[in-house]
C-alpha cells in the first residue's frame, strides 16, 4: 500500500441525484445505501445536504457554478477590477496635480 496513490473517483450529476434518492426513498441510514453501493458515507452525507438545498441547481458539474455563485464571483472580480483602477486613478492624479518645474 505504502506508495500507492488513491485515485479519487468522480461521479456524474445523474449518479448522485439516483443515489440520494434512493437513500431517501429506501428507508436506509446513510452508511448502509454507501456500503450497498461501495462509495463513501461522507460524500452521501453532502450530497443528500446539497439535493435538499436546491434539487434542481445541485450538483452543478466540474468548474461549473450555481447561478447566484456565478453571479458572485463576476461581481467580486469586477469590484476588484474597479478598486485597482481606482489605485491607479489616484496615482496619476498625484502625478499630474505636482507642480512643474
Amino acid at each position: 500500500m505504502e506508495g500507492e496513490k488513491k485515485r479519487r473517483r468522480k461521479y456524474d450529476r445523474e449518479f448522485k441525484i439516483q443515489t440520494v434518492k434512493l437513500l431517501l426513498e429506501s428507508g436506509k441510514t446513510v452508511e448502509e445505501v454507501a456500503a450497498d453501493l461501495g462509495i463513501y458515507h461522507g460524500n452521501l452525507s453532502r450530497w443528500k445536504r446539497e439535493y435538499r438545498r436546491d434539487a434542481e441547481e445541485a450538483f452543478p458539474g466540474m468548474g461549473k457554478l450555481k447561478p447566484e455563485d456565478e453571479e458572485l464571483r463576476r461581481l467580486k472580480k469586477e469590484n476588484e477590477d474597479l478598486r485597482q483602477e481606482r489605485e491607479i486613478l489616484k496615482k496619476a492624479l498625484a502625478i499630474f496635480s505636482k507642480p512643474q518645474r
